[in-house]
């Protein structure tokens, strides 16, 4: 193992199937800083971590590893026979050393084993670690949440002797605590370490931050705050350079404008005098060989000019990468909710155990409740039981205002449709040319509107699921919203919190992002504690 751990990508290129690229010639050399790796959404940041792990292979150039990759994957995926060890990925190690111990002498289990004969008790460790009591290396995999899942393959990395780890959105499936586990770990790893996150806590924790975009890659010293100010003065410096190279785009076209008239009304003052003069025909002939040879010399340069000036414009604006700006008109009836929007009484839940299991709860119009806890402690749950998806097992349900429920996959009531057909189902009464404005207003333009809602990024998505919501007939009053910011990229998940600020209805929103939840303007807290649940202030 290296004491001095990198990855260098060289030209590197990939392409999609259809025969365009994703990203082309990227040069660039991950040392051992933590780094975070940022990007749009579509953009091809999981793309280009297998790329770097050695996963996939790039379309062209190459990338140099100085030593082993450990690689996780948004999605921790096992068969269905699998245990913890084979998803840590040390099944193979400790069934060479469960031989080794039964008097095995086979060099191939010395070998897969290597000098790790504590590994077993290791492995414990890091499971207790991660809180995840009870589970021990021969657990089936079957029976983990998708977050103990992702904590088993944390586990299994930090225990791997990889010169570099790979993470792709490592804190999307955990709570608080575990993503508090996390960053704690990570601060401890000793080698080279690359995140692909729009977790602002966990970025904020890197050295450095690499930015992928359709302009390549561009690095930026520093952790998540100092980038997010670089990029804010480059983007701004860029949107003045791109409207004074259309200024100077007008100005250029006035000026050939006002050559084109100078050198017709020459022309005109030419015709005129040669008709007066009384020339011989060849004479005249030449005097006018001359002049359409000079007019087109004159159109060509002028072309080249008008070129020369789109030109520019198309460059600067290649530098402008700003979100598509979102703006959420008010809903008409968003003031007419009850003060008591909904009421729980003596309240059990279905599928919870325990002191979660039982709940009152009475939800005033305007709060906005942040719904925190571990995973598993009923959030979900009670979600669904707000939206009258789920049937509590006792006690009164009350929602006292048109309500809309967004859950972790953004489903959307016709799954098949567009952008345009899905809010047209909402509120059919609304005209078309209205629906179009109000999905502009919200950066999905005509081209993306008409395209099927699986086409859309998830940004895109959670932009349109909450237009189905606040623009639906009557316009809900109240969100219930379970981990909207989940898989979305760091401009979306600003678009979505700026939306939210503005919304003056009652939220009830399941987040474990807490620079969200200060973003959107949270008034207090319902918390799943040990005791039960409990109102907290924000």
């Amino acid at each position: 193992m290296t004491t001095t751990p990198f990855l260098t990508l060289e030209r590197v290129c990939w392409q999609l199937p259809d025969g365009r690229l994703l990203f082309s010639d990227l040069d660039e050399t991950f040392d051992a800083r933590p780094t975070g790796l940022v990007g749009r959404n579509g953009v091809g940041k999981s793309v280009l971590a297998q790329v770097l792990a050695g996963r996939l292979a790039p379309t062209r150039g190459r990338c140099l590893r100085s030593g082993p990759v450990a690689w996780l994957p948004q999605q921790i995926d096992a068969p269905p026979t699998a245990s913890v060890a084979d998803l840590a990925g040390l099944g193979d190690a400790l069934a060479a050393l469960h031989r080794i111990e039964q008097g095995s002498s086979d060099v191939a289990d010395f070998e897969a084993l290597g000098d790790r004969w504590q590994l077993r008790e290791q492995l414990q460790a890091e499971l207790e670690g991660m809180q995840l009591h009870g589970v021990s290396a021969d657990t089936p995999v079957h029976q983990l949440s998708g977050g103990q899942r992702m904590r088993v393959a944390l586990a299994g990395a930090f225990l791997s002797e990889a010169d570099f780890l790979i993470l792709d959105e490592p804190s999307n499936h955990l709570d608080a605590q575990g993503r508090q586990r996390l960053r704690e770990q990570l601060r401890r790893w000793p080698r080279g370490l690359l995140v692909v996150s729009h977790d602002r806590e966990l970025l904020g924790d890197m050295q450095r931050i690499v930015e992928l975009s359709p302009l390549g890659l561009r690095s930026h010293g520093g952790n998540y705050a100092f980038y997010a100010a670089r990029s804010s003065e480059e983007r701004r410096l860029a949107a003045e350079t791109l409207q004074q190279r259309r200024h100077e785009r007008r100005q250029g076209e006035q000026a050939l404008r006002e050559q084109q008239e100078q050198r017709e009304r020459r022309t005109a003052r030419g015709n005129r005098r040669a008709a007066r003069a009384n020339q011989a025909p060849i004479l005249l002939g030449r005097q006018k060989q001359r002049a359409q040879a000079s007019a087109g010399k004159a159109q060509l340069q002028q072309q080249q000019q008008r070129e020369r000036l789109d030109a520019q414009v198309r460059q600067a604006a290649a530098e402008v990468e700003a979100a598509a700006p979102v703006v959420l008109l008010p809903a008409d009836a968003a003031g007419a909710a009850p003060e008591r929007v909904a009421v729980l009484e003596d309240v059990a839940l279905p599928f919870v155990e325990g002191a979660h299991a039982k709940i009152d709860l009475l939800l005033r119009r305007g709060e906005r409740l942040a719904l925190t806890g571990r995973n598993g402690s009923g959030k979900s749950v009670l979600l669904k039981v707000l939206a009258g998806r789920l049937h509590p097992l006792r006690g009164a349900v009350q929602v006292n205002a048109p309500h809309a429920w967004l859950d972790q996959h953004l489903a959307l009531p016709v799954p098949e449709a567009s952008a345009m057909e899905q809010l047209r189902h909402a509120n059919p009464a609304m005209p078309e040319a209205e629906l179009r404005t109000r999905l502009a207003l919200l950066g999905l333009e005509a081209g993306h509107a008409q395209q099927p809602v699986e086409a859309l990024s998830g940004g895109e998505r959670m932009k349109l699921a909450l237009a189905c919501a606040l623009y639906a007939q009557p316009p809900a009053q109240l969100l219930l919203l379970d981990e909207p910011a989940n898989h979305l990229d760091l401009d979306s998940m600003q678009a979505l919190e700026t939306m939210l600020r503005d919304w003056p209805g009652t939220l009830l929103v399941a987040a474990h992002d807490e620079a969200f939840l200060q973003a959107i303007g949270i008034t207090g807290r319902l918390h799943a504690g040990a005791g039960g649940w409990q109102r907290l202030p924000p």
